[in-house]
């Protein structure tokens, strides 16, 4: 009995959906604050950007499409889209949103540069 009530239990469990996070209402900024670490000689830089512009850093060309920040509270968290692409072989490494607050969620992935948004610009 007890394994008949856990087992409809757990199917209940498994079809019941998933309570999704609440829209987060958003602002477009007028830039983007990047940082780029190079893993080979361990430095450290930070790009501004303005939705549009690009900039060579390295090898890569890094090119912000826009940035958008919640607009509740600017400072807690920034989402960037981004194209980076390898100058050399011209191939793109990355095309898509990164989230400040969860860098590994979407990352440039490459084996000497290490590319993510710090914030988005507010003025």
């Amino acid at each position: 009995m007890i394994r008949y009530i856990l087992l409809t239990l757990s199917m209940l469990a498994a079809t019941t959906p998933v309570l999704a996070q609440d829209d987060i209402e958003t602002t477009r900024g007028t830039g983007a604050v990047l940082r780029m670490l190079d893993k080979v000689s361990s430095e450290i830089s930070d790009v501004e950007l303005a939705p549009g512009e690009s900039a060579d850093i390295g090898r890569l060309t890094v090119r912000l499409g826009e940035c958008r920040y919640p607009s509740a509270d600017p400072n807690s968290d920034a989402f960037a889209q981004m194209v980076i692409t390898d100058r050399n072989s011209r191939a793109t490494l990355f095309d898509g949103w990164m989230v400040a607050s969860s860098p590994a969620l979407s990352a440039l992935d490459d084996a000497r540069y290490d590319v993510w948004v710090m914030a988005c610009k507010t003025a």
